[in-house]
């Protein structure tokens, strides 16, 4: 294991986040530039991201799939607007083996278009509808802004789910109903709090209608996106010719989402989470919830198969444990170990409670100890409840407090600038004034609510023209 972390976080949070990934092996860099390798402590709590989303989109009917990795420029080409928001991105294959290829291949950057080239051949009827896909794949975008580990790379794993719908009502349910399983899922798997909303015209999805989105609040008062759903109304279906004989025998343009939520999911919540000794899990994805450290200064055979009577009731009622019998590491290097990589709970386990048969407990959050003794071993799993609880509640109170409304553009300008808090504010919306007040503070809008607000002011924050609505404004990453 590899020493501390030697940043604090409150003075410099990326160069923290760096060592915390490297340190606790959740990732690494690989040899090509921009490319991660995900370790198997960083990858196991990918699998059970996915085995959560992918029971919440089954339940409403969507089935899995798997399309190409590669799309002809041709196909890419087709919906202009989406083209021309991923272009400058795109990796694209020209040779295979010797030979120059007669059309450039795009590695896929997402993949609306060879998905709906094929969903053009399926839909025929309204019988046909809704047609509910989703692939848990990998795509490539040739980021030219620093990259960083789960956070931002140029090969990215995530989940793109991409439906189609008779009317514009059911696709735009649809997109809603996404954004709330994402939102269950950053809450209730991570311990994320998150806002949801719509992004702007200026922020949202190329070739979209409205994009709804979640976003989390960190520490250093930036804002991160953590998963969008995308309204597309009838874009893609009339670039790509999908039509559909409806009741009538009338043919018919139907109306389509797309969404996705990725790995930086997961980088979110270490940002969020995690403090100067290292990772902080939520007990829900941590690979192990709880590890069991022997203390061993007399009657070691006794000491060690009482641990192992711990580890097997608690892998009997369904707790992820590690006994670490290691006996070249102390108790303290262990310990240390352990709150680098963020298991939850650890369970000390010596001479003492080998005689008063108890378990000494201590959480990862807030160092809070306690004993229990054996025959109550049932409330760890209690305990790891309590622990998420905590771990949710405490962000969201702290995200509250970061958040300002703002009716001063000085105050406004100021606050982005040094990123003093996050501005609520009234704006006029238009992509116009979003680009100048990025070019200004470095800022953009996150997310405007979901529901219609009474507006904070009637004037709009920065360039003085009539407002339309409230949005909060922030850095991200």
């Amino acid at each position: 294991m590899a020493e501390g972390i030697s940043v604090k976080k409150e003075s410099d949070l990326i160069s923290w986040y760096n060592q915390v990934v490297i340190k606790s092996e959740m990732a690494d860099f690989s040899a090509v530039k921009g490319f991660a390798v995900y370790r198997p402590y960083g990858y196991e709590i990918w699998e059970r991201s996915v085995a959560y989303l992918d029971s919440k989109f089954k339940s409403i009917g969507v089935k899995n799939a798997y399309f190409p990795l590669l799309i002809p420029e041709s196909i890419l080409s087709k919906e202009k607007e989406h083209i021309a928001g991923f272009n400058p991105e795109v990796a694209w294959v020209t040779i295979g083996g010797d030979t120059e290829l007669d059309e450039r291949l795009a590695i896929r950057p997402t993949s609306e278009t060879i998905m709906y080239d094929s969903y053009s051949k399926w839909i025929k009827s309204y019988r046909d509808l809704p047609l509910l896909i989703n692939q848990w794949n990998t795509m490539v975008r040739w980021e030219t802004k620093e990259t960083r580990l789960f956070l931002r790379g140029r090969e990215v794993l995530w989940q793109e789910g991409h439906c189609v719908f008779k009317t514009e009502k059911e696709a735009d349910k649809n997109a809603r109903d996404i954004l709330d399983f994402y939102k269950q899922f950053l809450e209730e798997m991570l311990a994320v709090p998150v806002l949801a909303g719509k992004k702007s015209q200026g922020e949202k999805f190329a070739g979209a209608v409205t994009t709804y989105t979640v976003e989390a609040i960190l520490s250093n008062n930036f804002m991160s996106q953590a998963a969008t759903s995308h309204y597309l109304g009838q874009n893609f279906s009339k670039s790509f010719d999908i039509k559909f004989l409806d009741e009538k025998n009338e043919l018919q343009y139907p109306f389509q989402t797309s969404w996705g939520i990725s790995m930086r999911s997961i980088g979110i919540m270490l940002l969020v989470h995690g403090d100067d000794k290292g990772l902080v899990l939520s007990p829900h994805v941590a690979p192990y919830q709880c590890v069991i450290i022997p203390i061993i200064k007399e009657e070691r055979d006794k000491v060690l198969e009482y641990c192992s009577q711990i580890e097997s009731k608690l892998k009997e009622i369904g707790v992820r444990v590690l006994l670490d019998s290691r006996e070249e590491y102390s108790p303290g290097w262990k310990l240390n170990e352990y709150d680098l990589k963020g298991v939850p709970l650890k369970i000390q386990i010596g001479k003492r409670e080998l005689d008063t048969k108890n378990l000494s407990l201590k959480t990862r959050i807030n160092n809070v100890q306690s004993v229990i003794p054996f025959s109550e071993i049932d409330n760890v799993k209690e305990k790891l409840e309590e622990i998420h609880k905590s771990m949710l509640e405490s962000v969201r109170a702290d995200g509250k407090k970061r958040i300002k409304e703002e009716s001063s553009k000085d105050n406004f300008v100021k606050a982005l600038k040094e990123s003093l808090y996050i501005a609520k504010a009234s704006w006029c919306g238009t992509p116009e004034c979003e680009e100048k007040i990025k070019n200004e503070t470095g800022a953009t809008s996150r997310l405007i609510p979901l529901e219609d607000e009474e507006l904070i002011n009637e004037k709009c924050i920065f360039c003085g023209n009539k407002a339309k609505i409230n949005a909060y404004f922030a850095k991200s990453y």
